[in-house]
């Protein structure tokens, strides 16, 4: 992957277009850090559909992705039948 400077990004920015279709990801670069990659979009659309489980996975997964923070059980107090809210 080729690093691009931001001067030289904005300034040829055809040319780091075609280079990113031809030889794939291109990073820019702001102030000497990395801060942005240019992609092909087949490209992006492949890791956007890899990043996201299907409704499968997530029920066949073995572990949950999040946590979720329930309250505890037992805390609050239940409304007898008939009772009024």
């Amino acid at each position: 992957m080729k690093s691009w400077p931001v001067q030289d990004a904005k300034a040829r920015f055809s040319e780091l277009l075609e280079t990113c279709l031809k030889e794939g990801p291109q990073i820019v670069s702001k102030r000497g850090a990395d801060a942005a990659v240019l992609v092909p979009l087949k490209e992006w659309e492949r890791l956007q559909r890899s990043a996201k489980p299907t409704l499968k996975d997530l029920l066949l997964a073995d572990e949950a992705r999040v946590d979720l923070d329930l309250p505890r059980r037992g805390r609050l107090r239940r409304r007898e039948p008939g009772e009024l809210v």
